[in-house]
Formats: C-alpha cells, structure tokens, sequence
C-alpha cells in the first residue's frame, strides 16, 4: 500500500493524504494535493520512501510503501 503523506510544519510524515494500490495513482495523488518540484526515490530493507521537495528543495512530504515479504 502507497500512502502520501504531507509535511505539517513539524513532521515530514505529519498528515496522511491518501493509501493507494499503485505508485502512479499515489505520484498522481501527491501532484495535485502537495505542490512540489523535486522528488527522490529510495529503497531501505523493508520499505521505499519517494521524498517531495519544494523549489528550494524543503521538505513538503513523502510517500512511503512497505515492502511485503522484505
């Protein structure tokens, strides 16, 4: 499960937006409720993080998916 999450000021994992099935509806979701201009992709053991970026590359969210069976 894709969830997005939206940076509230104190945390980058502060308010969840949106669970989605696949990556692309959850990129779609995080293009339209968080306006962000840069983001990374990276894979830990069990998880992979995409982190959104501001122009000035602040933190403005990210969407994490847990890996089944990792």
């Amino acid at each position: 499960m894709w969830k997005v999450y939206k940076y509230n000021g104190h945390y980058i994992m502060g308010d969840l937006i949106s669970s989605h099935k696949t990556e692309k509806a959850a990129l779609k979701k995080a293009t339209k409720e968080i306006d962000f201009k840069f983001s990374e992709r990276e894979k830990k053991k069990d998880q992979i993080f995409i982190w959104l970026d501001g122009e000035t590359y602040k933190p403005m969210g990210v969407i994490v998916h847990k890996i089944k069976g990792a």
